[in-house]
Protein backbone atom coordinates (compact mmCIF):
# COMPACT_ATOMS: atom_id res chain seq x y z
CA UNK A 1 0.00 0.00 0.00
CA UNK A 2 3.05 2.06 -0.05
CA UNK A 3 4.58 3.75 -3.21
CA UNK A 4 8.22 3.88 -1.17
CA UNK A 5 10.61 2.05 -3.37
CA UNK A 6 11.97 -0.52 -0.26
CA UNK A 7 14.40 -2.20 -1.88
CA UNK A 8 16.08 0.59 -3.64
CA UNK A 9 16.14 2.25 -0.41
CA UNK A 10 17.69 -1.51 1.34
CA UNK A 11 20.26 -1.20 -1.64
CA UNK A 12 21.33 2.46 -1.11
CA UNK A 13 21.72 2.01 2.99
CA UNK A 14 23.22 -1.18 2.78
CA UNK A 15 26.26 0.50 -0.08
CA UNK A 16 26.26 3.63 2.29
CA UNK A 17 26.43 1.15 5.47
CA UNK A 18 29.61 -0.63 4.15
CA UNK A 19 31.63 2.55 2.82
CA UNK A 20 30.90 3.73 6.68
CA UNK A 21 32.21 0.31 7.81
CA UNK A 22 35.09 0.42 5.76
CA UNK A 23 36.49 3.98 6.70
CA UNK A 24 35.93 3.07 10.66
CA UNK A 25 38.16 0.23 10.14
CA UNK A 26 40.61 2.42 8.40
CA UNK A 27 40.84 4.73 11.06
CA UNK A 28 40.95 2.40 13.45
CA UNK A 29 43.98 0.70 11.34
CA UNK A 30 45.48 4.15 11.37
CA UNK A 31 44.79 5.30 14.80
CA UNK A 32 46.38 1.72 16.07
CA UNK A 33 48.50 -0.13 13.44
CA UNK A 34 51.97 1.55 12.42
CA UNK A 35 52.61 0.00 9.62
CA UNK A 36 49.22 0.79 8.03
CA UNK A 37 49.89 4.66 8.63
CA UNK A 38 52.91 4.60 6.63
CA UNK A 39 51.41 2.69 4.08
CA UNK A 40 48.99 5.24 4.41
CA UNK A 41 51.45 8.08 4.27
CA UNK A 42 52.88 6.55 0.75
CA UNK A 43 50.13 5.66 -1.01
CA UNK A 44 48.37 8.62 -0.49
CA UNK A 45 51.19 10.76 -1.59
CA UNK A 46 51.62 8.75 -5.18
CA UNK A 47 47.66 9.34 -5.28
CA UNK A 48 48.73 13.19 -4.73
CA UNK A 49 51.35 13.40 -7.31
CA UNK A 50 49.11 11.26 -9.45
CA UNK A 51 46.48 13.50 -9.72
CA UNK A 52 48.18 16.77 -9.94
CA UNK A 53 50.03 15.21 -12.93
CA UNK A 54 46.43 14.37 -14.53
CA UNK A 55 45.34 18.02 -13.56
CA UNK A 56 48.20 19.21 -15.66
CA UNK A 57 47.42 17.36 -18.57
CA UNK A 58 43.48 17.88 -18.77
CA UNK A 59 43.91 21.94 -18.17
CA UNK A 60 41.57 23.93 -20.06
CA UNK A 61 42.82 25.67 -23.79
CA UNK A 62 44.24 29.16 -22.72
CA UNK A 63 43.28 28.61 -18.48
CA UNK A 64 45.15 27.04 -15.59
CA UNK A 65 41.88 24.56 -14.46
CA UNK A 66 41.40 21.20 -15.77
CA UNK A 67 37.91 20.23 -17.29
CA UNK A 68 37.72 17.77 -15.20
CA UNK A 69 36.29 20.09 -12.30
CA UNK A 70 33.68 21.06 -14.78
CA UNK A 71 32.86 17.47 -15.17
CA UNK A 72 33.03 16.90 -11.72
CA UNK A 73 30.61 19.75 -11.20
CA UNK A 74 27.95 18.49 -13.79
CA UNK A 75 28.30 15.03 -12.06
CA UNK A 76 27.50 16.84 -8.75
CA UNK A 77 24.03 18.31 -10.48
CA UNK A 78 23.10 15.01 -12.06
CA UNK A 79 23.56 13.49 -7.99
CA UNK A 80 21.27 16.24 -6.85
CA UNK A 81 18.59 15.43 -9.39
CA UNK A 82 18.73 11.87 -8.82
CA UNK A 83 18.66 12.62 -4.97
CA UNK A 84 15.69 14.56 -5.45
CA UNK A 85 13.81 12.49 -7.05
CA UNK A 86 14.90 9.77 -4.95
CA UNK A 87 13.46 11.61 -2.04
CA UNK A 88 10.61 12.58 -3.56
CA UNK A 89 9.49 9.17 -3.99
CA UNK A 90 9.60 8.71 0.01
CA UNK A 91 6.05 7.73 1.05
CA UNK A 92 4.06 8.20 -1.85
CA UNK A 93 0.82 7.09 -1.68
CA UNK A 94 -0.03 8.48 1.32
CA UNK A 95 -3.51 10.00 1.67
CA UNK A 96 -5.20 12.71 3.88
CA UNK A 97 -8.51 11.93 3.99
CA UNK A 98 -10.35 8.32 4.33
CA UNK A 99 -13.62 9.71 3.05
CA UNK A 100 -14.61 12.10 0.32
CA UNK A 101 -18.04 12.01 -1.77
CA UNK A 102 -20.69 14.75 -2.74
CA UNK A 103 -23.84 14.75 -1.30
CA UNK A 104 -26.79 16.46 -2.78
CA UNK A 105 -28.86 14.75 -0.78
CA UNK A 106 -29.97 17.97 1.37
CA UNK A 107 -27.76 20.52 1.18
CA UNK A 108 -25.30 19.97 -1.41
CA UNK A 109 -21.99 19.97 -0.95
CA UNK A 110 -18.63 17.55 -0.39
CA UNK A 111 -18.14 15.52 2.50
CA UNK A 112 -15.02 14.85 3.44
CA UNK A 113 -13.95 12.41 6.19
CA UNK A 114 -9.31 13.02 7.24
CA UNK A 115 -7.61 10.04 7.45
CA UNK A 116 -6.36 11.12 11.17
CA UNK A 117 -9.79 10.31 12.77
CA UNK A 118 -9.53 7.20 11.49
CA UNK A 119 -5.90 6.53 12.47
CA UNK A 120 -6.31 7.76 16.15
CA UNK A 121 -10.03 5.90 16.90
CA UNK A 122 -8.02 2.84 15.77
CA UNK A 123 -4.82 3.20 17.63
CA UNK A 124 -6.53 3.96 20.77
CA UNK A 125 -8.43 1.11 20.96
CA UNK A 126 -5.46 -0.76 20.05
CA UNK A 127 -3.64 0.75 22.71
CA UNK A 128 -5.76 -0.34 25.47
CA UNK A 129 -4.61 -4.24 24.75
CA UNK A 130 -2.29 -5.61 26.63
CA UNK A 131 -1.40 -8.30 24.43
CA UNK A 132 0.14 -5.62 21.87
CA UNK A 133 3.65 -4.26 21.86
CA UNK A 134 2.85 -1.45 19.33
CA UNK A 135 0.52 -0.81 16.34
CA UNK A 136 0.39 1.65 14.09
CA UNK A 137 -2.11 3.24 11.59
CA UNK A 138 -1.28 4.85 8.42
CA UNK A 139 -4.12 5.85 5.68
CA UNK A 140 -3.06 4.96 2.26
CA UNK A 141 -4.34 5.94 -1.42
CA UNK A 142 -4.32 2.33 -3.41
CA UNK A 143 -5.92 2.67 -7.18
CA UNK A 144 -6.97 6.02 -6.53
CA UNK A 145 -9.12 4.78 -3.68
CA UNK A 146 -7.84 5.62 0.14
CA UNK A 147 -7.32 2.92 2.57
CA UNK A 148 -5.41 2.15 5.70
CA UNK A 149 -2.79 -0.15 6.78
CA UNK A 150 -2.82 -1.44 10.30
CA UNK A 151 0.35 -2.95 11.71
CA UNK A 152 0.56 -4.73 15.27
CA UNK A 153 3.42 -6.29 17.14
CA UNK A 154 1.85 -9.11 19.10
CA UNK A 155 3.99 -10.15 22.56
CA UNK A 156 4.67 -13.50 22.99
CA UNK A 157 2.24 -15.36 23.30
CA UNK A 158 -0.66 -13.26 21.54
CA UNK A 159 -2.54 -15.30 19.29
CA UNK A 160 -2.56 -14.08 15.72
CA UNK A 161 -5.46 -15.22 14.60
CA UNK A 162 -7.41 -13.73 17.64
CA UNK A 163 -5.85 -10.33 17.06
CA UNK A 164 -6.84 -10.60 13.41
CA UNK A 165 -10.78 -11.35 14.63
CA UNK A 166 -10.51 -8.06 16.79
CA UNK A 167 -8.63 -5.79 14.77
CA UNK A 168 -11.25 -6.85 11.77
CA UNK A 169 -14.51 -6.13 14.08
CA UNK A 170 -12.61 -2.20 15.32
CA UNK A 171 -12.80 -1.83 11.09
CA UNK A 172 -16.49 -3.24 10.79
CA UNK A 173 -17.53 -1.05 13.69
CA UNK A 174 -15.43 2.10 11.78
CA UNK A 175 -16.97 1.65 8.37
CA UNK A 176 -20.03 1.81 10.36
CA UNK A 177 -19.23 4.99 11.90
CA UNK A 178 -18.01 6.84 8.56
CA UNK A 179 -20.53 5.54 6.09
CA UNK A 180 -18.28 3.06 3.92
CA UNK A 181 -16.08 0.40 3.82
CA UNK A 182 -13.17 0.71 3.67
CA UNK A 183 -10.16 -1.61 1.77
CA UNK A 184 -7.99 -2.21 5.16
CA UNK A 185 -4.40 -4.22 5.01
CA UNK A 186 -3.97 -5.74 8.16
CA UNK A 187 0.02 -6.77 8.73
CA UNK A 188 0.75 -8.93 12.15
CA UNK A 189 4.78 -8.79 12.40
CA UNK A 190 7.12 -9.53 15.15
CA UNK A 191 10.56 -7.91 16.09
CA UNK A 192 13.01 -7.29 18.94
CA UNK A 193 10.42 -4.93 20.25
CA UNK A 194 7.90 -7.84 20.26
CA UNK A 195 10.47 -10.31 21.69
CA UNK A 196 11.83 -8.56 24.31
CA UNK A 197 8.87 -6.70 25.75
CA UNK A 198 7.19 -7.83 29.20
CA UNK A 199 3.56 -9.84 28.70
CA UNK A 200 0.60 -8.59 30.92
CA UNK A 201 -1.67 -11.45 31.05
CA UNK A 202 -0.80 -12.87 28.23
CA UNK A 203 1.64 -16.11 27.92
Amino acid sequence: MNGTPHILNRILIGILGLKLLAIGILLVLLATVPAVGTWWRGWSSGLWEHLKFISEQTRIPGRGESWLWVAAAVALVVLIVLMVAWVSQQGKGRANVIVSEYDDARTPGDVNIGGSLAEQALKAALAERPDLAGATVVTYEVRGRPGLRIRVQPRLGASPHALAVDISRLVEALDVVVGRKIPVLIHIGAGARARFSRAERVR
